[in-house]
């Protein structure tokens, strides 16, 4: 089993910066272009910072955040890597991550946010959405990224509806944006029973989020939903891939949908202990929950 970081980290001095529409919109095209440049320059050196830390902390895969280049999709201030001052060391250093990543066997993905919906029934959200996975699909492209995972979106009223318009906007998507997704469960609408027709209608692999299942359980058990999530992947010869988190107050009271800070050790399934797996940790304190939770399984086993 390898354990995932997720984006961001607690206490290693990695920094990613961003910027907003509105502070671009200030300024000419020029000097727009110049501070995405400095920005994504940064962005990208502190990738392969990130991804140098997480190898010497022995964490096995790596989520990017999705605005690695922020608001490069942007109707008004949007841009091209080409357009960018500093465009050649730029991509330099995204070559260097992907080498980096290959050559430890570090496991990248994305996760686009929420407001990238292919089941939406509003023309313009399908749009944006694919002009951001685009976008990602890019980016995954040159960093050697092979996964970006998608929720469903909407039920809209009708769930079966929603889930036949994904597949009718899937259908149509560029194949390296195709390749590369995922379906996950969520906490609300969409379950692992949901999703594994679609899954296999459209040979994509279905990310099990266990904490999901257990907010928004459908009559599986974790064990069945892992084999079952575990084949979309095993048929195409590729490792599963999980997400691992648990409830800040506990399941025994309130809300059991916002993540913790650290996962308790018992939220991680017995049955995956000895599973070939690539496991996310969605934990506020990131990194040292990842360290912590890497510990506490190896002194177990």
């Amino acid at each position: 089993m390898r354990f995932g970081l997720c984006c961001l980290f607690k206490e290693e001095k990695i920094a990613f910066r961003t910027t907003t529409a509105k502070v671009l919109s200030t300024l000419p095209r020029g000097e727009q272009l110049k501070k995405l440049s400095t920005i994504c320059h940064n962005n990208s050196e502190s990738l392969v910072r990130a991804l140098h830390t997480v190898q010497r902390l022995g964490i096995g895969a790596f989520r990017i955040m999705s605005p690695l280049f922020p608001r490069m999709t942007h109707p008004e201030v949007g841009y091209t890597l080409g357009n960018l001052p500093d465009a050649e060391t730029i991509g330099n250093l995204l070559a260097e991550a992907r080498s980096f990543a290959h050559t430890h066997d570090i496991r990248l993905s994305f996760h686009p946010d929420q407001f990238v919906v292919l089941s939406s029934p509003r023309p313009e959200v399908i749009a944006n959405s694919i002009r951001e996975l685009e976008y990602q699909a890019w980016l995954a492209e040159e960093v050697g990224a092979n996964i970006i995972n998608l929720h469903a979106g909407g039920v809209y009223g009708d769930k079966s509806s929603a889930l036949q318009r994904f597949c009718e906007v899937f259908a149509d998507l560029p194949e390296n944006i195709r390749s590369r997704l995922t379906l996950e469960n969520d906490d609300v609408s969409y379950t692992v029973s949901d999703l594994l027709p679609v899954c296999e209608k459209l040979a994509i692999p279905l990310v099990y989020d266990v904490h999901h299942h257990r907010c928004n359980p459908d009559g599986l058990s974790v064990e069945e939903a892992t084999e079952l999530a575990g084949a979309t992947w095993h048929r195409r010869g590729r490792e599963q891939y999980c997400h691992l988190s648990s409830p800040k107050s506990g399941w025994g009271g309130g809300d059991p949908k916002p993540h913790a800070d650290y996962i308790h050790p018992e939220d991680l399934p017995d049955f995956w202990r000895d599973r070939a797996m690539t496991v996310d940790i969605e934990a506020k304190a990131k990194e040292l929950a990842v360290i912590r939770l890497m510990t506490t399984f190896h002194h177990a086993r």
